[in-house]
């Protein structure tokens, strides 16, 4: 690693969103660590990248806690960039009428709960960044309440969460110069989004590579896509 660059953890980017924002944030000279719960494939992909590996699983609070320790071992005691990317769609083609607890409570612990816990196991680590350090969630057009329609319920009630999670770290953390952000990378071709939707990986993750690099420190409690703040 190299000690005069920022350093950025993903977790879940092993694939899709995250592993491209794990290589465009590689390719501007960043320090990369990618994340995922499978050690096999995480670190597969990245040693293809050239990034470092750090093992998590953010539905298991012991598996965070773990890898917080370990990130302290092996690459100091400040984090500068944290994304949470890792999420799952449960949903099954179920409408509101029709979805389960469990596919509810599958999607908020991984995708609204596992956020809170990668950010509070994290912060002293965030708290040392030296310009400031930066969480972004990311969210989904189909969690933003304007527009919100009985589509995916689980997921969408999961992500319309973690917009809340959001303004609630953004207050929380405002006066410790670390800025909070949600992003709707957009529909993307990826396992996930499938092959008919409308943007490529590459243009999904370029807003979550901007508010990594480019967007003012300033920015915080926002919603974001293509790179301009949009209603909750």
């Amino acid at each position: 690693m190299n000690p005069q660059q920022k350093t950025a953890l993903i977790t879940g980017a092993n694939r899709g969103i995250g592993h491209e924002t794990a290589k465009q944030l590689k390719q501007q000279g960043l320090n990369v660590i990618l994340s995922a719960r499978d050690p096999q494939k995480g670190q597969t992909t990245a040693t293809e990248l050239g990034v470092d590996f750090l093992q998590m699983d953010v539905s298991d609070e012991n598996s965070i806690t773990t890898a917080a320790k370990e990130y302290k071992t092996r690459f100091g005691h400040s984090l500068d960039i944290l994304i949470n990317n890792a999420g799952i769609f449960p949903d099954q083609e179920k409408s509101i009428l029709e979805t389960t607890a469990e596919l509810i409570n599958q999607a908020l612990l991984t995708n609204t709960t596992g956020p809170i816990l990668a950010t509070q196991h994290f912060l002293p680590l965030l708290e040392n960044s030296k310009e400031g350090a930066r969480i972004i969630n990311i969210s989904s057009k189909l969690g933003q309440l304007s527009t919100m329609i009985d589509t995916a319920p689980a997921y969408s009630i999961s992500k319309t969460a973690l917009n809340a999670v959001t303004r609630q770290l953004a207050a929380a953390l405002k006066h410790k110069n670390i800025s909070v952000n949600a992003v709707s990378p957009g529909w993307v071709r990826t396992d996930m989004g499938g092959q008919n939707a409308d943007l490529s990986v590459q243009e999904g993750a370029d807003s979550i590579t901007w508010l990594a690099t480019q967007a003012p420190q300033s920015l915080t409690g926002t919603f974001v896509r293509d790179r301009e703040q949009i209603e909750w």
